[in-house]
């Protein structure tokens, strides 16, 4: 038995409430149970040098958690003066995950900045702040879009996350912290609305797995994700 009483095949309560930032052009709280990210889309007339004169835009991301999102309060990486690898790892992630179902030619020279606080952190912060990242960036380039500043919908396909592990001999999906920290092996999967692979990351942390126990995982990830992309259509209706 998981100590959250789940069946293995579970994924904690998923909650994704939009508008909850009046300013951004897009806006999404997401809760995985007691996982909850702050995330909101923003547009910026122009983009990075490195695309400057090439007719394309950029979605960006930048992570961060708050200090008392976890047990013990932990400084602001403002306050240390540099990001920690952790958070500059997890901010590419989201990106690139997000520009893996984007039309950066429908952008025009645009960037759309993507802001994940992780207002309180119980495991899987990486995959709630991607998936409540699509949110806010549908609902950005919704609001674009209906302004008249895009002509073409550059959103080619959801792009959602989950964790599963392997907890107590038994393949699980969505871990919260408890099951994360006791881990035989654990892994995160990015898959687009499609079902194509955006990226997987998966680790033994008290042992190597089997061929067979990673496509458990990937099974338990492909029918979590699902789910999650269903909820992700609901919300930004």
């Amino acid at each position: 038995m998981r100590p959250s009483e789940r069946q293995p095949d579970i994924l904690r309560a998923v909650a994704l409430e939009t508008g909850v930032n009046r300013y951004a052009e897009g806006s999404c709280l997401v809760s995985f149970g007691h996982t909850k990210v702050l995330v909101t889309a923003s547009l910026e007339e122009g983009v990075p040098g490195f695309l400057r004169g090439k007719g394309q835009g950029w979605v960006t991301a930048e992570y961060g958690m708050l200090p008392r999102a976890t047990h013990t309060r932990g400084r602001r990486e403002a306050a240390q003066g540099k990001q920690s690898g952790r958070t500059q790892e997890i901010q590419r992630l989201v990106g690139r995950s997000l520009r893996a179902v984007t039309d950066l030619k429908a952008l025009g020279e645009r960037q759309i900045s993507i802001d994940c606080d992780v207002l309180q952190a119980d495991g899987g912060t990486r995959t709630a702040a991607i998936t409540g990242a699509w949110v806010a960036l549908r609902l950005a380039t919704r609001y674009l879009l209906d302004e008249g500043v895009l002509v073409t919908d550059p959103m080619l396909d959801q792009v959602a996350a989950v964790s599963c592990g392997i907890f107590s001999g038994t393949p699980v999906l969505d871990l919260d912290y408890e099951e994360d920290s006791n881990a035989e092996a654990d892994a995160n999967f990015v898959l687009t609305g499609a079902g194509d692979i955006v990226e997987i990351q998966a680790t033994g942390e008290k042992r190597g797995f089997s061929q067979a126990e990673f496509e458990a995982l990937f099974s338990l990830a492909r029918k979590g994700i699902g789910e999650l992309c269903l909820l992700q259509t609901a919300a930004a209706r």
